[in-house]
C-alpha cells in the first residue's frame, strides 16, 4: 500500500536528504519537525512559485483542511532563523572548509515586492536593469547576504553558498516606527562580528562592492580581533604615506598621516609606473587570464574619521576590455596576486543571485506578515546551500550526472544539474515503493502521475508566459484553446 505523502517522515526519505536535513531538527518543537520536512520537499519540488501552497500542491496536500498550519509555521512558529543560519554555516565549514581562512562575500539585493500589506519595502536603485548612465528604481526589500565562498569539488570551481541574509528595512520604515535607522554597512558590521563570534580562531576574509569602501566601517573592522576586507578603491582616494615616528620630546598633537601621495588616477599614465604582469588560474569566465598590476601600501585618510593603513592594487588589462580599477585590502600581508584571486571570486555571489531567482523562485512567495516575509527569503537562499550539500552527498565517490545536448558540449555540473539531482531522488520516493524492486514494470499510482502531470504543465505555461514577456513585443499568442487568444501588450 503507497503511503501518503502527508504521512512523509524521515523513514521514508533517504540517507543523504536526512543526514543534512536532520541537524535543524533542534531548533523546532517535535509538532512543528514534520511540517518542516515537509515545506523543505515542497520547496525543492515545486517548478514555479515557491509559495506555501505551491510547496503543498506539488506534495499532493491541495485537499488537506490543515494547510493553514505551514502557513503559521511561516508567520507564528517559535524558531530562530539566525540558530539555523549558524547551523547551516557548521554544515558548510565541515563539509567543505574544515580548517584555514573563511572567505566570505558580502552583497545586498532587491527583492522586487509590491503592496500596501509590505510594510519594510522602499525605493531602491534597481542593481540589474541600471547603468552608469541609466538609473532605474525599484519598489521591494532589501536584503543584505553574507555567502561561503568555497571551492566545490565535483564542480571544479568556486560557488557563493548563501548562509546567513538579512532584512535592511528602509528608512521610512525606521522612522515610522521611532527606529534608529540601520545603514547597510552597520548591519554588514553586526553579521560580521556574528559570524566571527560562531567561528573563534578562524580568519575572516571578506570581499564586497564598492558600496562597502568606507572609511569608518573598515576601521571598525580593524578593532579587536581584525577581520580582512577586500573591496574596490577610488582611484582618487587620498593616500598618504604612514605617520612619521613621534621624536623624542615633541610637541603637540601625534600626526596621523604622512606626507600627500599621487593619485592612482595619475600613475595609470605615468611612465615610472613599473607593471607587473601575472597569470590568474581564474577570472570571469576564463582561465590563465593575463593581467598588470602594481601594488603598494598606504594610508587612507578623510577629515574627521580614522587614518586606514592598506594595501592598494591597480589592475590594468594589456588586452583592453576593461578599464584600469583599484582594490584595496586592509591585510598588509596579503600579496597583491591573492588580493586579485579573492576578489575575483565575488562574481559567484551574482552568479548565486541569479540561480535562486531562476531555479528556487525568490521573488516569486507572497507572504505579508512581516515575520513570514524575514524568514522565508532567507530560508530560500539557505536553500541554495542545501541543495549543493546534498547533492555532495549524493555524488560522494561517483561522477556527478551532468546534462548533455548535440548543441552544448557540457562537462561539469552546474547548480542546474544539482537541484535536478535532487529532484529526481526525491520523485524516487513514493513511486518506486510501490512494487518490489526486481520487478521490470513498476505500477505507478494515478494521483503521483496527475501531480507530476500538473507540475509540469504549469511549468511550461508559466515559462512561456516568461518568455513572451521579455520579449517585450505586443505579438499574440495561442494557447493549448485554438480559439482563445491572448494579446500581451507592452
Amino acid at each position: 500500500m503507497l503511503l501518503s505523502l502527508s504521512n512523509l517522515s524521515m523513514a521514508l526519505l533517504p540517507k543523504w536528504f536526512t543526514g543534512v536535513l536532520e541537524r535543524f531538527a533542534p531548533l523546532f518543537s517535535a509538532r512543528v519537525w514534520p511540517q518542516v520536512q515537509l515545506l523543505v520537499v515542497g520547496a525543492l519540488l515545486s517548478p514555479g512559485k515557491r509559495t506555501v501552497t505551491a510547496a503543498l500542491r506539488v506534495l499532493g496536500l491541495a485537499d488537506d483542511p490543515r494547510f493553514g498550519t505551514f502557513h503559521r509555521l511561516l508567520s507564528r512558529a517559535r524558531w530562530s532563523s539566525l540558530q539555523a543560519s549558524r547551523v547551516l554555516l557548521n554544515l558548510l565549514l565541515k563539509t567543505f572548509v574544515p580548517s584555514g581562512p573563511l572567505v566570505l562575500g558580502l552583497d545586498d539585493t532587491i527583492e522586487r515586492r509590491t503592496g500596501s500589506k509590505i510594510s519594510a519595502k522602499g525605493i531602491y536603485r534597481d542593481p540589474v536593469r541600471s547603468s552608469h548612465g541609466h538609473f532605474v528604481k525599484a519598489s521591494g526589500l532589501r536584503w543584505l547576504s553574507l555567502m561561503l565562498l568555497t571551492p566545490i569539488p565535483w564542480a571544479h570551481r568556486v560557488w557563493a553558498c548563501p548562509f546567513l541574509t538579512a532584512l535592511v528595512p528602509s528608512q521610512r520604515y525606521n522612522e515610522q516606527r521611532g527606529r534608529q535607522h540601520k545603514t547597510l554597512t552597520d548591519w554588514a558590521r553586526q553579521m560580521l562580528r556574528v559570524v566571527q563570534r560562531w567561528c573563534p580562531g578562524r580568519k575572516l576574509i571578506v570581499v564586497a562592492d564598492s558600496a562597502y569602501a568606507v572609511i569608518g566601517w573598515l576601521s571598525d573592522l580593524q578593532q579587536g580581533q581584525p577581520i580582512t576586507v577586500i573591496t574596490r578603491l577610488r582611484l582618487d582616494a587620498a593616500l598618504y604615506d604612514p605617520a612619521p615616528e613621534r621624536a623624542a620630546g615633541q610637541m603637540g598633537r601625534p600626526r596621523l598621516k604622512g606626507d600627500r601621495l599621487p593619485t592612482l588616477a595619475s600613475l595609470i599614465h605615468d611612465p615610472e609606473t613599473r607593471w607587473e604582469r601575472v597569470r590568474l588560474r581564474r577570472w570571469y569566465g576564463e582561465t590563465n587570464r593575463e593581467v598588470e598590476i602594481v601594488s603598494q601600501t598606504a594610508v587612507w585618510y578623510h577629515n574627521g574619521l580614522p587614518p586606514l593603513p592598506l594595501r592598494w592594487v591597480l589592475i590594468h588589462d594589456p588586452q583592453g576590455k576593461f578599464s584600469t580599477q583599484a582594490l584595496l585590502c586592509t591585510d598588509l600581508l596579503l600579496s597583491p596576486v591573492q588580493i586579485l584571486e579573492y576578489f575575483v571570486q565575488r562574481w559567484q555571489l551574482e552568479v548565486t543571485f541569479e540561480e535562486v531567482r531562476a531555479h528556487l523562485g525568490v521573488e516569486t512567495q507572497r507572504q505579508w506578515s512581516d515575520l513570514a516575509i524575514a524568514r522565508t527569503t532567507p530560508a530560500l537562499l539557505g536553500l541554495f546551500s542545501l541543495v549543493t550539500l546534498m547533492a555532495h552527498e549524493r555524488w560522494q565517490g561517483h561522477e556527478p550526472w551532468v546534462r548533455h545536448a548535440a548543441w552544448y558540449d557540457k562537462t561539469l555540473p552546474t547548480f542546474v544539474d544539482a537541484l535536478a539531482e535532487v529532484r529526481r531522488a526525491l520523485w524516487k520516493v513514493p513511486t518506486f515503493r510501490t512494487s518490489a524492486p526486481a520487478r521490470d514494470m513498476v505500477q505507478v499510482p494515478l494521483d503521483f502521475i496527475e501531480r507530476l502531470a500538473d507540475a509540469l504543465c504549469y511549468a511550461a505555461w508559466r515559462s512561456s508566459i516568461a518568455k513572451v514577456e521579455l520579449s517585450r513585443m505586443g505579438e499574440s499568442f495561442v494557447t493549448h484553446r485554438p480559439e482563445r487568444r491572448i494579446s500581451l501588450q507592452r
